[in-house]
């Protein structure tokens, strides 16, 4: 098992979660979307237990079974779980400041797949420094791109 931190944007809310597995998987309900703004979510499943929240997020009922914790500061949202009888909770990947290790096991909500984002690898990819309109503004505002 291994002791992982994560948290928002701005780094008001914090968490340590120990992790026993890589798996991870994508969510793509529509509830999911909305909540979060992508075409899926992609989520690691921890036993509440193992969660110390540092710095409490807010929390948001998402509806009549599940919340949603987020930072009220920068808006970022940081999981899911249910209400009541949850013995788990979903943290997001990107909110995990190495999420590297984890490895995509599944995808929930199949029926609510967006075809057309489900495999961009034969998409072109553009190096953040590659693209002047950002890199530009980085360099204006803090002297280096952003790690």
């Amino acid at each position: 098992m291994n002791s992982m931190t994560g948290g928002c944007q701005c780094g008001r809310v914090r968490y340590v979660a120990d992790i026993e597995s890589d798996d991870a998987y994508l969510c793509h309900c529509k509830m999911c979307r909305r909540a979060t703004g992508g075409a899926s979510v992609a989520f690691v499943n921890v036993p509440v237990g193992r969660v110390r929240w540092e710095s409490a997020p807010q929390w948001y009922r998402s509806s009549p079974i599940a919340h949603r914790p987020f930072c009220s500061a920068c808006g970022t949202p940081l999981g899911f779980a249910f209400i009541e009888g949850g013995e788990n909770i979903d943290l997001t990947l990107g909110s995990f400041d190495d999420p590297s290790r984890f490895v995509p096991t599944h995808n929930f909500a199949s029926e609510s797949i967006l075809p057309a984002w489900q495999d961009s690898a034969h998409l072109p990819g553009i190096r953040s420094e590659d693209n002047p309109n950002t890199a530009e503004r980085w360099m204006k505002a803090l002297g280096k791109l952003p790690d």
